[in-house]
């Protein structure tokens, strides 16, 4: 049906003295002997319109919260440069009822009640926000990379091989449980693929493939890791950016991360200027400022090494103990952005055993040229590295970890045909939008969360 978006009319003075027609959910109706007033939101804004009704004789029935109405009435300027919809009853029309039991009928409801109703959060303004954070950030990513001479590939998201190492795939199969098979070879021969499947950890391994052909690739989908992890971080289905450059060394890579995140960060802060007002009001004090503090420094950058000696002489009582060949974790992470360096730090050069497979090895035979980048509130939010394009070295560290060669042959071709330094990273995209939000469950910055035993 004709209609304006909320949006544009709250935006500008153009539509004022015209008569205009929206759609939306009412948000809020109070009704007085003559007049009645309704807040109208359609989801184009984080704010909504006032339509004020002028009830004359008519029988005018107040709409419940909830209801989605069609409004035709003239616009007028409001208070403080708004602008509201004047209306008769007659020229609204109930479009969809919401009964008494609407679950959102009152404010302050609290975000664990909202995840129990994820089809309806969306009409609340908190949510209201942070999807439309999430679209622009990711028109951002996508802005960024186009107008760097990227190409957007689509890797598969169902593969035969473990990006990570980490056997953390969720299976694909056609057969499901079965007691007819003897073995498991003899299962996966009779599935779908013939043999093992699984959903994707990463495209990194495909979007390296696309890297030798096009140099500057990147992708942006969803990921899929089957671990046990209930945290506020952790999701089994998140969304995923990789880039993945030919010829490009680690202080490349850090350079790209750093300029490609300064720039996500400047368009939001410019496209969302009520968005991240509203989170700075309700929900991370100091969070505009903390944003533009971030991309107007350049970032830190210490080596593992060094951030183990800074972390043990720090004093702190971490959980974990802090030793060199230790994983940093959150805490230790937190500790460095936010009380060594007070801005975002790159982490460089970190022991081989605890990264992947794929990390380019250092001279010093210990070390692998890998990159964290930790951010203050929240700690690491993008890793990356540059790859091994060595073929003989690439081979010893998959052999090292015991990994079945005949599932990386594609991967392993490419270190025997026109190999180039390359590299890249990944940036957790429901991360980036909980720094840039202040929100601080993962569950709160996707539309369906899938964690540890819950999926709707």
């Amino acid at each position: 049906m004709k209609h304006i978006d909320i949006a544009d009319i709250i935006k500008s003075q153009d539509f004022v003295d015209k008569e205009v027609t929206v759609c939306g959910w009412v948000r809020t109706s109070r009704n007085s002997k003559s007049v009645a007033f309704i807040e109208l939101n359609d989801g184009t804004s984080l704010k909504n319109i006032q339509v004020v009704v002028e009830k004359g004789d008519s029988d005018y029935k107040e709409p419940r919260v909830g209801m989605s109405l069609k409004v035709t009435g003239k616009a007028v300027a409001g208070r403080n440069n708004t602008v509201e919809i004047n209306a008769v009853p007659e020229n609204i029309t109930i479009l969809g009822d919401a009964p008494t039991d609407y679950p959102l009928q009152k404010k302050g409801h609290t975000l664990e009640f909202l995840r129990t109703i994820p089809h309806l959060r969306g009409r609340t303004n908190t949510f209201n926000a942070v999807w439309r954070v999430r679209s622009i950030l990711a028109s951002a990513i996508h802005e960024y990379f186009q107008s760097h001479n990227y190409v957007y590939i689509n890797t598969p998201l169902i593969t035969g091989s473990d990006c990570e190492g980490a056997g953390e795939m969720f299976q694909v199969t056609t057969i499901g449980y079965s007691n007819e098979y003897k073995s498991e070879e003899d299962y996966y021969a009779n599935d779908f693929f013939g043999k093992r499947a699984g959903l994707s950890v990463s495209g990194q391994l495909e979007g390296e493939m696309a890297a030798m052909a096009m140099g500057k690739i990147y992708t942006f989908g969803p990921s899929f890791r089957a671990e046990n992890s209930n945290t506020p971080k952790h999701l089994a289905e998140f969304w995923h950016i990789e880039p993945e450059v030919a010829f490009m060394e680690l202080d490349d890579v850090i350079e790209l991360a750093e300029d490609m995140l300064k720039f996500v960060i400047g368009k939001l802060l410019k496209t969302c200027p009520d968005e991240i007002a509203f989170f700075d009001a309700h929900f991370e004090k100091g969070l505009k400022a903390r944003l533009e503090e971030l991309i107007s420094h350049d970032f830190g950058r210490v080596t593992y090494t060094e951030a183990i000696e800074l972390l043990k002489k720090s004093g702190e009582d971490f959980v974990y103990p802090v030793e060199w060949g230790c994983d940093l974790q959150t805490e230790h992470e937190r500790y460095l952005s936010e009380k060594v360096f007070k801005k975002a730090v790159f982490v460089t050069d970190y022991p081989k055993e605890i990264k992947s497979f794929y990390m380019k090895q250092n001279p010093d035979g210990k070390t692998v040229a890998a990159v964290d980048l930790l951010v203050p509130g929240v700690g690491e939010i993008i890793g990356g590295s540059e790859r091994e394009y060595d073929l003989e070295k690439l081979l010893a560290a998959m052999k090292e970890r015991n990994m079945n060669l005949d599932l990386y042959n594609d991967y392993i071709d490419l270190r025997k045909f026109g190999s180039v330094p390359h590299g890249g990273f990944g940036l957790g995209f429901e991360r980036l939008i909980m720094y840039t939000t202040g929100m601080a469950n993962i569950r709160d910055v996707i539309l369906f969360p899938r964690t540890v035993g819950s999926i709707r």
